[in-house]
């Protein structure tokens, strides 16, 4: 009988010969050419995370020129406010903390000290197929004492897949699934597609009981959910997740269905329901429990998302405003004591993140030295505030956005009273006059005026608009004083404007006893939307500006949309400005 010859040695027969005689076909040299070239350019960008005092550490992936880097919250939260880096120019940097997403397992810090670091590039992981080459980078057992990273080559294994809670708080929703390795120190680095695209955060394997060591099986937050959370990570302070207020469940036909629903939430006021069967949200196709937690999870609070539903077999398509997870004093909570919720001991297969730190090696130790106190550096980008992860970049958020804003024209230097003049989308006549102190509408039908005293909250003029009038009137206060003298604002983030594409920027201001927020357009500065939320869990009074055009020198909006759930809508058509309170609008009976 003839033996069968191994397939590897088969391989290695037909190899040699080629490989000898130069006749290795180009496409194979050209493919192993262009892989060790993204081996190479991934690896500049990718950092082993160290904490300052040598008993702990991670990975992270550089993400901007000027320094801001991804990891894992599970790392940073053993560093402390900052950390040492190494990248495999070989040289070790400070870095600092930005913000922090507990629950989804992520945290924003910024390398100091260069203007200049080597990015990577940023893909679009809804794009990623089973199948798929991905290669995984980073700092393994902390062995990358050199800063030269470890990098692991393998297949995207599954997509979409969703991790319970690990512990009480990290949530691993819609991630990537892969067999290139992920192993204790591989937390927070990044895990890149064949052409060197980063589309994933690594964060979580499954490893054999005792050793420790990878079985295969590895986890990486998607890029997608976290550039979702980009601008609040940049916000300084610790980002909180979504809820739609409703639980589903999956019925004897395979419906997705609502088993209950919290009345005062957003999706209770746009008409959902329990037994009202949910087919699409987020813009995906919802078919399973499964498949709506996912795309749960890749949103952060506050969000208005687009939400598909059959009530009564009549379909309603509509936005939601996403709830939050968690109470302010509850995310606190998460980033204080001696170690982060979640590291209780493994229950089977699946550990929680990293539960046994790796330990740095003694030389690596002597080099970071002692634990130091904070270098200067550092101390120049971290400002303390109770609520904040750190409030330095809190401050440089709104500064950039206020900055952007006033290039286009300062408000300053107006006057008191505001007059406005126009026709409204019914074609009459329409006077809106406002200051601090009141605000008034003069329609062909009569005027509406109201002393903005005894509580803002409690004027809902015009009746129905949710506050209409004081929307134009804290409208014009945060243009003319600006973010400094308004009151308490603060950089909230970025979150998608309904009807418009991109994310805006969001300022957040506590006004006497209301809240609104400011969004404006990263393209050009502008001013695009205000929200006024008169009460907690009631629908906002919308305004929204377009058709900007010149006013005295001033940027201003020809077009404003007046909007309060889904009863209330009126648009107002500019056509003059007095920015000078010169008609306050008394003397016209």
């Amino acid at each position: 009988m003839m033996q069968q010859v191994p397939k590897p040695l088969i391989a290695a027969v037909v190899w040699w010969p080629l490989v000898a005689y130069g006749q290795v076909d180009p496409a194979v040299l050209e493919a192993e050419r262009a892989r060790i070239e993204v081996v190479e350019r991934c690896s500049r960008s990718t950092v082993a995370v160290f904490s300052q005092d040598g008993q702990g550490g991670g990975s992270g992936v550089v993400i901007s020129r000027d320094g801001y880097a991804l990891s894992n919250f599970h790392v940073t939260h053993s560093t402390g406010n900052w950390m040492k880096c190494g990248m495999n120019d070989g040289k070790l940097y400070d870095a600092v903390i930005v913000g922090l997403d507990p629950t989804g397992d992520v945290a924003l810090i910024k390398l100091l000290g260069r203007d200049d670091f080597p990015a990577a590039e940023m893909g679009d992981s809804d794009l990623v197929r089973v199948g798929d080459w991905c290669f995984t980078v980073g700092n393994p057992f902390l062995l990358a004492t050199d800063f030269q990273p470890t990098v692991a080559y393998g297949v995207i294994s599954g997509v979409h897949r969703y991790q319970y809670p690990a512990g009480t708080i990290l949530e691993y929703a819609d991630c990537l699934q892969a067999d290139a390795a992920i192993n204790p120190g591989n937390s927070g680095g990044p895990m890149f597609d064949a052409e060197g695209r980063l589309i994933g955060i690594n964060g979580r394997g499954s490893f054999e009981k005792r050793g420790r060591v990878n079985v295969g099986v590895g986890y990486a937050i998607s890029i997608n959910q976290i550039k979702n959370f980009l601008g609040h990570l940049k916000s300084g302070r610790i980002a909180d997740h979504a809820t739609l207020g409703a639980v589903v469940r999956s019925d004897e036909r395979g419906r997705v269905i609502v088993d209950d629903i919290l009345e005062e939430s957003d999706a209770y006021r746009r008409g959902l329901r329990y037994g009202d069967e949910v087919i699409a949200f987020g813009g995906r196709s919802i078919n399973t429990v499964n498949a709506f937690k996912n795309v749960l999870g890749i949103f952060p609070r506050g969000w208005r998302v687009p939400i598909s539903f059959l009530h009564d077999t009549q379909r309603i398509d509509t936005f939601v405003r996403l709830r939050g997870v968690h109470a302010q004093i509850e995310l606190e909570e998460m980033i204080d004591g001696d170690k982060p919720p979640g590291h209780e001991p493994p229950q089977g297969d699946e550990e929680k993140p990293e539960n046994e730190k790796p330990q740095i090696p003694d030389a690596l130790k002597r080099l970071l030295g002692k634990k130091p106190e904070m270098p200067d550096i550092v101390k120049e980008h971290y400002t303390a505030k109770p609520g904040y992860v750190n409030y330095y970049f809190n401050q440089h958020e709104r500064g950039r956005v206020w900055r952007a804003l006033v290039a286009r024209g300062s408000y300053a230097g107006t006057g008191a009273t505001w007059v406005i003049r126009g026709t409204t989308g019914m074609a009459e006549d329409f006077r809106l006059t406002f200051s601090d102190a009141e605000a008034a509408i003069r329609l062909p039908e009569g005027e509406l005026r109201t002393e903005l005293t005894g509580g803002l909250s409690n004027h809902a003029e015009p009746p129905g608009s949710g506050g209409m009038l004081v929307a134009l009137s804290l409208w014009r206060r945060m243009l003319v004083e600006g973010p400094e003298k308004f009151g308490e604002v603060y950089y909230l983030g970025t979150e998608p404007l309904p009807g418009r594409d991109g994310l805006f920027d969001v300022l957040a201001a506590a006004y006497d006893d209301v809240e609104c927020h400011f969004l404006f357009d990263p393209a050009d500065g502008s001013l695009a939307a205000l929200s006024l939320f008169l009460q907690e869990d009631v629908d906002p009074c919308e305004l929204t500006f377009t058709e900007y055009r010149e006013v005295e020198g001033r940027m201003l909006p020809g077009r404003i949309r007046v909007r309060h759930g889904d009863y209330f809508e009126r648009i107002f058509v500019c056509e003059e400005y007095d920015l000078h309170g010169e008609d306050d609008g008394r003397e016209e009976g």
